[in-house]
């Protein structure tokens, strides 16, 4: 009796450090996958607004040349 709890013991403690380590292992990649979704969005909306952007841009670019022949 005493010999099968302590084998129903050393599983339980197996299933537990397996169980352990699978959440520490899940854990570590939502870190990735957030990021991914976020860089994923981003692109998104450069996509999207890339006529706004670019002009923002060249607008910005305009203007520090402009001035930079006042300095």
């Amino acid at each position: 009796m005493k010999k099968r709890m302590s084998e129903v013991r050393k599983m339980v403690e197996r299933k537990l450090c397996n169980a352990r380590y699978f959440l520490v292992e899940s854990n570590a990649g939502m870190g990735t996958v957030e990021i991914i979704l976020i860089i994923v969005v981003l692109i998104g909306l450069v996509i999207i607004f890339k006529g706004q952007i670019t002009e923002l841009v060249n607008d910005i670019f305009d203007k520090i040349t402009s001035q930079a022949n006042k300095v």
